[in-house]
């Protein structure tokens, strides 16, 4: 009778014209005073087993949590995401992670440096870092680069999808504190920026300071910083540095070789080159 009264959807418009006798009858308030035991599903000592059972193991899937708490799946579910707060998140990856003993050694090494530039106001200044950067023959220009004003009237400019082109060279640059560049050049085309390599990158680096730091150089106060990266900290780079007693800033050992709180030309220089260098195009890698 009820679906020949309300047609198909019978249920639906039966449970509304219930509804709509209660109210007629006095009911003031949707809540249902039916008589019967609460649910006890997510009672707090459930709350407390699914929360130990996760603690044990938080990459167990649902269907194990119900396995060792005795619980239905959907009380499981319930209970991490209402009452647990619980969601599942991918692991973050990095190069690498460290140890105890490098964690330990990278926080001695920046207190060290830290001593270091509290004991001598210049010690900043007398810095030379160096690294280097791949610059391609085209860069895309960011987005917020290509962007104009228009009024509410001027049709959208549009721009078509372009990639960096596989043309690109390596671009090694040395700078002091605000006074600039020591030091920069291309690596030659085919050539492997290995130990050796750095080694006469080096010499040259040395040759120019007494004309771009005549200052640093005639009073033997400059450090030369560069990260850890294997062609920088091999034993031929090593040896060189020491038979021309060129004093290293040590770089402390981090998940990424660049930490952009120590390596200053990721920190400062490149993010500024690269802004200058995208949507410009290149004919010449050097």
């Amino acid at each position: 009778m009820l679906q020949e009264a309300f047609g198909d959807n019978a249920m639906s418009q039966g449970k509304t014209f219930l509804w709509y006798k209660r109210f007629k009858d006095g009911r003031k308030s949707v809540d249902d005073y039916r008589s019967g035991r609460p649910t006890t599903s997510t009672a707090p000592e459930n709350i407390a087993k699914v929360l130990e059972a996760i603690l044990i193991d938080r990459r167990q899937i649902i269907h194990d949590v119900c396995e060792t708490v005795g619980l239905s799946y959907g009380t499981v579910q319930r209970i991490l995401a209402d009452n647990l707060n619980m969601r599942r998140i991918s692991a973050r990856l990095v190069p690498r992670l460290l140890s105890d003993d490098l964690k330990a050694h990278r926080v001695a090494v920046c207190r060290e440096l830290q001593q270091q530039a509290r004991d001598d106001p210049n010690f900043i200044s007398n810095i030379i870092t160096g690294d280097e950067i791949w610059v391609c023959g085209y860069d895309p220009e960011t987005k917020l680069r290509s962007s104009q004003r228009n009024s509410p009237n001027s049709p959208r400019s549009k721009k078509a999808c372009q990639v960096r082109s596989n043309v690109k060279s390596m671009f090694i640059i040395f700078f002091s504190d605000i006074r600039g560049i020591v030091h920069k050049e291309f690596v030659p085309r085919g050539q492997t920026a290995n130990g050796k390599f750095y080694c006469e990158v080096f010499k040259r680096l040395r040759e120019g300071i007494p004309c771009k730091r005549p200052d640093k150089w005639k009073n033997n106060n400059w450090f030369l910083h560069h990260n850890n990266a294997p062609a920088h900290t091999s034993h031929i780079v090593r040896k060189s540095l020491a038979s021309k007693n060129i004093t290293m800033i040590p770089h402390p050992p981090t998940p990424v070789i660049h930490s952009p709180k120590l390596a200053l030309c990721n920190f400062f220089l490149f993010p500024k080159m690269n802004l200058w260098l995208k949507g410009r195009r290149f004919d010449m890698t050097e």
